[in-house]
């Protein structure tokens, strides 16, 4: 009886290892099938999975029942060089991107953009998709970098919406009632064409044609006998009081005690870095926040009119006329320039670009300045504005 079990026992172990022997051999055949499947399917190299492979141990059910055990297998396919140029945006030769980021620290405070401002310089490789107009300037100079003379490539002068929402676009006045101005009331007056003063209001005046007038004391010194259009509130303007085209007066930075006269031509916006932009009756435009800026009590119905009769005063009425699309030129740090500098065209080189702002460093004098970027002091600028100018009189004949 023991020599019969001990030979039912040799038998089984002889089956099992018969088994064994199977569900490798198996496994093996899988795993060439699926290798030559997967080289026939993809002519491009295969990447494995970092996933562990199976283990070779099979549990058997019901005698010589295997288990088929097969290998995941990832593979990446570089797609052709037309469908990766297919799916990425146009973008203009020289066109760079804005970043969107909402960061104004400083703006409460802010006279011009300082040279460590954060958002102030931006990456070349940020290139993004922006709707609107584009035209390229009329002319194009030459540059001589390195003693190397080469034609240079006009900039791109885009027209595109300046913002989504309605209330960073407006530029109609509110319909809001009128603040009263009596007697000691503390203004901000005009005592010369390009300065204002804080005084006080000790009279007003009624001429004969109907005009009113406000005589103004100063608090350093002296009287002045003006109109409700060259004063302004002492008080911070309100949000909803804003609109770009609104005729302001702003803090000066080298003299606290005076302020300049402008126009506001901007509303906080993503674009800026909500930020307020105001164009000055010297044509030098600053960004500002809200407690640097004042409102002017009477404002004439066309504020450029307030302006003295020079160049600026027609480009502030083309830019009032295309807004919400002003022209600007697409610059980027290190692309040099002609910016008329004193009455000469100079050249200049890109420091640094702020929204619609950009920081030249002027190369003979090494004198750096804020500028516009759709100031008619640059020379590409100047020559489309003469270009669109002379369009718009053809199209009137």
């Amino acid at each position: 009886m023991e020599k019969a079990d001990v030979a039912i026992m040799e038998v089984d172990e002889m089956e099992l290892q018969e088994s064994d022997t199977r569900v490798e051999n198996q496994t093996k055949r899988d795993e060439e099938r699926d290798d030559k499947e997967n080289m026939s399917d993809f002519p491009c190299k295969s990447v494995d999975s970092t996933n562990e492979s199976p283990s070779k141990e099979t549990e058997l059910k019901d005698g010589p029942d295997l288990l088929n055990v097969k290998r995941a297998v990832v593979v990446l396919t570089r797609l052709p060089d037309y469908k990766i140029s297919a799916l990425r945006p146009p973008t203009p030769p020289q066109f760079y991107s804005e970043d969107d980021s909402l960061s104004s620290s400083d703006s409460d405070m802010q006279w011009e953009p300082e040279d460590d401002s954060s958002d102030a310089e931006f990456s070349l490789s940020n290139n993004k998709k922006r709707t609107g107009r584009h035209a390229t300037a009329p002319h194009t100079s030459r540059i001589n970098n390195n003693n190397n003379n080469a034609p240079e490539q006009a900039p791109v002068i885009i027209s595109s919406v300046f913002a989504h929402c309605s209330n960073e676009t407006t530029k109609v006045r509110p319909n809001l009632p009128e603040e009263e101005v009596i007697v000691d009331t503390v203004v901000l007056a005009r005592k010369r064409t390009m300065r204002w003063q804080r005084g006080k209001i000790l009279d007003m005046v009624t001429r004969e044609d109907g005009r009113l007038k406000f005589k103004v004391g100063f608090d350093e010194k002296g009287k002045s006998l003006v109109s409700g259009h060259h004063i302004a509130f002492d008080t911070t303007p309100k949000l909803e009081q804003l609109y770009v085209g609104a005729r302001v007066v702003v803090k000066c930075q080298d003299n606290m005690f005076f302020y300049r006269p402008g126009i506001l031509v901007e509303l906080p916006s993503r674009k800026n870095r909500l930020r307020f932009l105001v164009f000055l009756d010297c044509h030098v435009a600053v960004y500002v926040g809200l407690p640097l800026f004042h409102l002017v009590c009477r404002p004439l119905e066309n504020v450029v009119d307030d302006i003295p009769d020079c160049p600026h005063k027609s480009f502030m009425t083309q830019y009032l006329k295309d807004w919400p699309y002003p022209h600007l030129t697409q610059y980027r740090p290190g692309q040099s320039l002609n910016v008329e500098f004193t009455g000469v065209q100079q050249r200049c080189e890109v420091q640094l670009v702020d929204s619609s702002l950009m920081q030249v460093l002027f190369q003979d004098t090494q004198h750096k300045e804020w500028i516009h970027r759709g100031s008619m002091r640059l020379e590409h600028m100047a020559r489309f504005l003469e270009m669109k100018a002379e369009e718009q009189r053809n199209d009137s004949d």
